[in-house]
């Protein structure tokens, strides 16, 4: 065996022994020596942990027939000393005849440490359409799937490429690999491995590069995964805050198995694993992973792309388009747990508003409640809370309030769900039932609700979101309706929905020592015995493990052995569905009760969870760390397929400092789910705290509620068609290898970059322009902020002035047209103000000759249910613009169909970057006919090349057709003022 050296190490003798071979002429011969010794060293180097519970000495390791060998200092961080045997592990595969279809017998290997192996298994593939391969790995027995049980489309888009799989069939343990047609394997588990016992199943494969995203939900430092190391991820749905500081593997609300590869070519393809047990993965240096889940089986699906908004368009065609938001809840929101009573509330929101900060949806925390029961409002403070939605009605507001899904075992509306025949998380069996709690409660006492403790005083059940009859369903629903017609909301905000349980399996639980909450007994579940073995499973995954000794699948939450789904359901396999299932009843739920399409916002979230449901980052913390890991994690939710999200703005837990807070300000001003949000007991932190993050909120603000026209049809075009709002760089520049490892910076669609200050103390910003094509082809980006506005900024890497006077460094790339309002208080007085464009030529051969740009708007009444988004009342326009340099003219046209909004505002005025000269106002035409032009508003400057066009009478653009606006100015010999690399 080749000593393990490290890759550097290697790289290093290899130079010098090149140099050495070359001066005596001896190249070829060496050349296929060091290939072999790379060879040998990267296979070396992947090492399938064999003790990844931990805890590991040289004799336990052996006992389970692996390998033990310590690491040496020049191996990968988190080498495994204790590893399989893989490459004898797994299968062997015997055709069956029937279409991609194998029979698979385990082989005499090593045997799995967790459990019995299944004796045989069912190995097929399938093209489900458009090239997306279905690869599946599964018992001859039927198992829980999660694909029986969430409601995916399991549509395709269509696509150039072919994904092929080819099967290693005469090998001993089998294997397969997943190809383009180009002959690049995608997919390869040719390194062994594969386990499949009843509770532990494994599967390991090396990757095509070390350009991979996603996986979920965890904090991600950086937003490529790290292959340098061997790092593992949990990921099972928990009551768990974010911490970013520092490397900080654990296991967060939602569950995404899901990830997207850049190829070294530039294209990209994405995986989903259809699984909704306890889950993790390992990222392994070759590069290559290996996925371990507890239950279930493998559903493996591959989207082909190429490119990656192609992947994520595929991947959402399968698992269901996201949600369209509501208009006013692209606005901005304040919330706050711990507001004393509703004066507090008003006056914190008062006090925003005297700063005439755009400002749209004021929320209560579950403070507004009577002692924490949902669908009740508390006695005395907060008497009026409904007359005060109102009043923020006719401000032009809006309001979303806080529902749990924890329903208090001894009030109206739990009553009320017996009465109507719903069903909660229950207990399998009545010997199991804890008496001590359950007999405390005479609407409980006689059933086998399985009661834990949350937020309010006395128990309480969590409802069966999965019930068959959809009896809970529509219970819910119904609650939802008749506290509606006491507080008009607007939308809901639903949380513990892991779901969580306070004190499971404790003996002193945290409550204990907190005055505003009764020391009543916690939830026991099982840890010996018999009736253990869904709590206490033969391998517990990283998301029990990261936590310590003490813990089990139920810490945090109810007991993996309940049942759900009128007892046909283990919750030990649907616990990850639980927020999905309440998000989906929700939706409905905010329908049926205000007749509109308002919003819903979820902690816990699951593939598809995005049709339903925006989501926010969790309770994180007011440090520099989680502001920058905000920025990855809103990204990673675009590629789950989940648009609408965002962070707390300013920390939940902790003090915010004062610059800490503006830049946070500054930065959630860019993403759709936009709202500030602390814990109780700490010092306020709405923007009217300190006047610098008044002024820095008004200003980011105002620059939002201008965009709005253009993040409301990103918003259409994500439920349209499945694209991403707030996305990598190299979604649009897949060619720039420097864009793949950009993670505080990001694109707002396909037009704007946003570069952000999220460092203390920053005065400047360092930021990348990328390159796509040749210097001389490529898009040019221009400034949209204060520093040289309107102005072309240099290709590659740039220091950008970022002071907090300043809005966020913000550039706007050629060949875009925007849709733009004025800024106003309100999303609902904006739209009623006339649009502008903002239009940016690109030069598309480099020549200057014909100057280009194209955009589009959508435009609905921006609150109707919308069931299906083809059906949908509304207007969209395309529009596209031509300059010639030749001859001086210009052309505007707006090609407008469908044509159905209830009602459109008018287009204004143009702005218009790098243009070359100033145009003759006489020459304007609309549809050949003249067009007054108000040239008191209207300006042109030579010097910074910006035109700016009012038209005499703003122009309507309602009715379907094509409408063409044209003028003609000086052919200038100086037509450009390019910048480039």
């Amino acid at each position: 065996m080749v000593p393990r050296l490290s890759t550097c190490f290697l790289l290093l003798i290899s130079s010098l022994l090149i140099s050495l071979f070359i001066a005596m002429d001896a190249l070829p011969a060496v050349l296929s020596s060091l290939l072999l010794l790379y060879s040998v060293h990267a296979q070396d180097n992947i090492r399938l942990d064999c003790y990844p519970e931990g805890g590991a000495n040289q004799q336990s390791c052996e006992a389970r027939g692996c390998l033990w060998k310590a690491a040496s200092n020049f191996d990968p961080v988190g080498t495994p000393f204790c590893f399989m045997k893989a490459e004898e592990m797994g299968y062997i595969a015997t055709p069956t005849g029937n279409g991609n279809e194998w029979s698979l017998t385990k082989n005499s290997g090593p045997r799995s440490p967790w459990g019995s192996d299944l004796a045989s298994l069912k190995f097929s593939f399938n093209d489900i359409g458009n090239s997306v391969i279905n690869v599946r790995i599964e018992d001859y027995q039927k198992r829980f799937e999660a694909a029986d049980h969430v409601d995916f489309p399991r549509n395709t888009e269509s696509t150039t490429e072919n994904l092929s799989v080819r099967v290693r069939n005469d090998s001993n343990p089998f294997s397969f690999a997943v190809q383009r047609q180009n002959g690049l394997t995608l997919f390869d588990t040719s390194i062994g491995g594969l386990i499949f016992s009843d509770k532990f199943i494994q599967i390991a494969t090396t990757l095509p590069s070390k350009n991979m995203y996603g996986w979920g939900e965890n904090i991600h430092q950086e937003i490529k995964h790290d292959f340098t190391r061997y790092t593992s991820w949990g990921m099972f749905a928990r009551d768990e805050p974010p911490n970013s500081q520092g490397l900080d593997t654990k296991n967060l609300y939602g569950v995404h198995p899901f990830y997207m590869m850049m190829e070294s070519n530039g294209a990209a393809h994405g995986v989903l694993i259809l699984n909704a047990n306890a889950q993790e993965v390992d990222t392994i240096p070759a590069p290559g992973f290996v996925y371990r889940t507890i239950g279930g089986i493998l559903d493996i699906y591959f989207f082909p792309g190429p490119s990656p908004a192609e992947v994520i368009r595929q991947y959402t065609a399968f698992i269901g388009r996201p949600m369209l938001p509501a208009y006013w809840a692209l606005g901005y929101q304040l919330c706050r747990y711990g507001y004393k009573s509703l004066q507090d509330m008003k006056d914190r929101v008062d006090a925003v508003r005297s700063y005439q900060i755009p400002f749209d949806v004021a929320y209560a925390d579950i403070d507004y409640m009577e002692r924490y029961k949902d669908f009740t409002v508390g006695n005395d403070k907060w008497a009026g809370f409904g007359d005060y939605v109102r009043q923020m009605h006719d401000w032009g507001m809006h309001n979303i309030l806080i529902f749990d899904p924890a329903i208090q075992a001894d009030y109206e509306s739990f009553q009320r769900g017996l009465d109507n025949g719903a069903s909660f998380i229950e207990w399998e069996r009545q010997d199991e039932v804890m008496r001590s709690i359950q007999d405390l409660y005479p609407m409980a006492k006689n059933t086998k609700i399985m009661l834990v403790v949350v937020w309010p005083d006395r128990h309480v059940g969590f409802p069966d979101f999965l019930d068959p009859t959809n009896k809970t369903q529509q219970w819910w629903i119904d609650e939802f309706k008749r506290y509606h017609d006491n507080v008009p909301f607007d939308g809901a905000w639903i949380d513990m929905n892991e779901p969580s349980s306070f004190g499971t399996n404790e003996d002193h639980p945290f409550y204990f020592d907190d005055p505003d909450h009764p020391n009543i007994e916690p939830l026991r579940c099982p840890t010996s015995g018999l009736d253990a073995d869904w709590d206490v499973p033969p391998y517990q995954t990283q998301s029990v493990y990261h936590y310590g000794f003490g813990n089990t699948l139920a810490t945090k939450t109810v007991c993996m052995r309940a049942v759900q789904g009128r007892g046909e359901l283990r919750l030990y396999n649907t616990h990850n569905l639980y927020g999905w299932s309440e998000s989906r009843t929700t939706q409905k739920a905010v329908y049926e009760a205000t007749g509109k399409r308002g919003v819903v916002i979820s902690r816990s979230t699951y593939p598809s969870s995005g049709r339903y449901a925006g989501h926010w980052l969790g309770d994180n913390t007011a440090t520099w760390e989680d502001l920058r890991s905000a920025v990855i994690g809103a990204q990673e939710f675009n590629l789950f397929g989940i648009p609408y999200v965002g962070s707390d703005v300013c920390g939940f837990n902790g003090a915010a400092s004062e610059e800490m807070c503006l830049r946070w300000q500054q930065l959630g001003s860019f993403h759709s789910f936009f709202r500030n949000h602390n814990s109780k007991d700490l010092p306020y932190q709405d923007p009217a705290v300190w006047p610098s993050v008044a002024a820095a909120s008004k200003k980011a603000n105002e620059f939002r509620y201008s965009m709005l026209p253009y993040l409301y049809s990103l918003h259409y075009e994500a439920t349209l068609k499945g694209n991403t709002v707030v996305r990598p760089l190299f979604f649009e520049f897949p060619h720039d290898s420097e864009t793949l490892g950009l993670s505080e910076q990001f694109m707002w669609g396909p037009s704007i970059l946003v570069i952000p200050a999220v460092y203390e103390g920053q005065t400047e910003v360092e930021g990348y322009i990328p390159l796509d094509g040749t210097p001389m082809l490529t898009y040019q980006f221009y400034s949209l902020y204060d520093y040289s506005y309107g102005q072309k900024v240099s290709i590659g890497r740039s220091l950008f002035p970022a002071p907090t006077t300043y809005n966020t460094p913000t550039f706007v790339k050629s060949g875009s047209i925007i849709p733009r309002s004025p800024p106003a208080l309100t999303t609902v007085a904006s739209r009623l103000l006339n649009f502008n464009l903002l239009i940016v030529p690109h030069d598309a051969d480099g020549s200057y000759n014909e100057r280009r740009a194209t955009g589009n708007l959508y435009w609905d009444d921006g609150d109707s249910v919308v069931e299906d988004i083809t059906k949908n009342p509304h207007t969209e326009t395309l529009f596209n613009y031509v300059y010639s340099s030749t001859t001086g003219v210009a052309n505007l046209t707006l090609t407008v169909g469908p044509a159905d909004a209830p009602s459109q505002p008018k287009l204004e005025y143009l702005e218009i970057f790098d243009f070359s000269s100033n145009p003759s106002y006489t020459s304007f035409t609309l549809n050949g006919k003249t067009l007054s032009i108000n040239t008191q508003k209207s300006k042109y400057s030579a010097i910074t090349r910006i035109l700016t066009v009012y038209f005499g009478s703003p122009i309507d653009f309602s009715s379907a057709g094509v409408q063409s606006i044209s003028w003609s100015s000086s052919v200038s010999m100086l037509n450009t003022n390019r910048v480039d690399a």
